[in-house]
């Protein structure tokens, strides 16, 4: 039986609520298989460990990650702590210490879903980040606080490794696809130096690619292509910032931010991968048991596929689709289902 170390942190918010789901419904799968089987282990770090620690992450705690083959991640986020801490506390030393440079975010509208987009069955896009440098490289500083001439500085770092290797890795996805397709989305008009050199190299790169048809366009004008023309778009790169905005309008695009799944790929494998939902703590709804799991287990499909488990990755969407198609949906796509009744009914396709 193939088994698979996976480390869970379900951290805040409904993280708690769609991990427990998401755990569940991949136990099915395991017990359904028999093939494989999950060892997971609960890691209580969160902002409430925060609050009572004084960190997120205890000493050495790092190096006990290193030991799983994969990292399952709820949501990270407190109104009682503010959010640069959290961020930094907890999911940033996990991808940036893991160098997991490739954040991938796959939208389109499921079956039984319904887009804001009266053509929102045109999307079907991959999204990588870029994920470890950028605009969210941790560079910068403030002086001469709370005076008059107080200032704060916020550097973007590019590096060519760092913008090479995520324009190949973009560029290996784009040649798995039928389309192969791939738009790099910019803004060097304005940003003259670290963008400039980001367009430089990706046109040195798609040499390497000629099967691949590229295009190039500026970030704001890429945001009116994905809701007038989302036909045009296939798989998109961008920096750590305008991705991470960009993939918010997706997943809103696709229906709902509940159903976004996230990938933070280490491609080399030194480092095991975090795999997480894309739609944050949610303090509106924690608690309330009717958070929508559908972006975890997505997230779960993608853990499945690193890990080599192609056809259970299959076998778990098949059965997310058709919970979808029934119109078993939660409150964010317009129905009145738990997240409870909604894991049931996943778990009980996998069992049929």
């Amino acid at each position: 039986m193939r088994r698979y170390k996976i480390a869970a942190i379900p951290a805040d918010g409904i993280g708690t609520e769609v991990i427990e789901a998401g755990l569940e419904v991949l136990n099915t799968l395991a017990a359904r298989d028999g093939g494989f089987a999950l060892e997971v282990e609960h890691f209580p770090w969160s902002s409430d460990y925060y609050l009572q620690h004084g960190h997120y992450i205890p000493k050495g705690g790092l190096e006990r990650l290193k030991q799983f083959d994969a990292i399952f991640f709820g949501a990270v986020g407190s109104q009682e702590v503010p959010d640069h801490i959290s961020l930094w506390g907890l999911r940033l030393p996990i991808a940036q210490g893991f160098d997991q440079y490739a954040n991938v975010r796959p939208a389109r509208v499921l079956p039984g879903v319904k887009s804001p987009l009266h053509n929102g069955k045109d999307i079907d896009w991959v999204i990588i980040r870029e994920n470890s440098e950028g605009e969210y490289a941790g560079h910068g500083g403030r002086a001469h606080k709370g005076l008059p001439i107080e200032v704060g500085t916020e550097t973007a770092v590019f590096t060519r490794a760092g913008v090479e290797r995520i324009h190949r890795f973009a560029f290996e996805q784009a040649m798995k696809r039928p389309r192969k397709q791939l738009t790099l989305v910019t803004k060097s008009n304005a940003q003259r130096f670290g963008m400039v050199m980001w367009d430089e190299i990706f046109a040195e790169v798609a040499k390497d690619y000629p099967e691949v048809k590229t295009n190039r366009e500026l970030v704001d004008a890429v945001t009116t292509r994905m809701v007038l023309k989302p036909q045009t778009l296939d798989v998109i790169v961008a920096t750590n910032l305008h991705a991470d905005i960009l993939s918010d309008l997706a997943a809103a695009l696709s229906g709902s931010l509940g159903i976004g799944p996230t990938a933070n790929l280490n491609p080399e494998r030194d480092f095991p991968s975090m795999f997480e939902p894309i739609h944050g703590s949610a303090f509106d709804i924690t608690g309330k048991g009717i958070a929508n799991p559908t972006a975890t287990f997505w997230t779960a499909a993608l853990m499945l596929e690193h890990l080599g488990e192609a056809e259970e990755a299959r076998r778990l969407m098949e059965a997310v689709e058709a919970v979808t198609a029934s119109g078993l949906h939660t409150p964010d796509l317009g129905g009145t289902a738990t997240t409870a009744q909604v894991t049931r009914a996943v778990c009980d396709y996998l069992q049929g």
